[in-house]
């Protein structure tokens, strides 16, 4: 009897010793799982990264395509504001010299009517030196001036040859002996060739 039950607590003993191994494998593979769970919750954090980066560049690209959008409708405005300034401008201008030859066009209108009253040449010639005179003094307060020409050598960047004579002389040749139409400036930019006669 106690042989038995000696023998009986010796199975028991190693019934629990040779459960051990099998607890040992079931802890293990806890562990794995709880591993591999851990791995993957840990997977997790680097997408939910990429996607936050991809949400804020896209954020960025919206705000630069708008920040693109608004800078070329400001230059559009721009430009048309320039284009209309610029029109506004010539019309100004041309209305401003106009407005300065008008005292000119009163002075001619008088002078007509002298011309019917009077046969006085040198009363004429009088009136219309200050006509002349008047229009050359308004035009060059906005700028006009007159290219000087004189017998110099022609200068394709500054005359227009409109016919060539046989040179008088030697040292002629190559300059100019006459001019048709004198050459002028605006505000120091040239605005009209002066029209000559060069000696060939």
């Amino acid at each position: 009897m106690f042989f038995k039950k000696k023998k009986a607590m010796n199975d028991n003993i190693n019934d629990k010793v040779e459960g051990q191994p099998a607890d040992t494998d079931n802890m293990a593979q806890t562990v794995e799982a709880d591993s591999t769970a851990a791995e993957g919750h840990e997977g997790a954090f680097p997408a939910e990264e990429h996607y936050a980066k991809i949400e804020k560049l896209e954020a960025e690209l919206a705000e630069l395509k708008d920040k693109h959008i608004r800078l070329i409708a400001e230059f559009d405005n721009a430009r048309r504001r320039s284009a209309t300034e610029r029109i506004e401008l010539e019309k100004t201008a041309a209305r401003s010299v106009v407005e300065s030859l008008l005292v000119v066009l009163d002075d001619m209108a008088r002078a007509e009517k002298q011309l019917d009253k009077t046969d006085d040449v040198a009363q004429i010639k009088s009136g219309v030196t200050l006509v002349f005179n008047k229009m050359r003094t308004i035009l060059a307060s906005k700028g006009l001036k007159a290219m000087e020409t004189g017998k110099e050598e022609f200068n394709a960047d500054l005359h227009e040859a409109i016919t060539e004579i046989p040179a008088p002389s030697e040292d002629m040749k190559g300059k100019i002996i006459d001019v048709v139409e004198p050459g002028y400036y605006l505000n120091d930019k040239l605005i009209r060739f002066a029209k000559v006669v060069v000696a060939g």
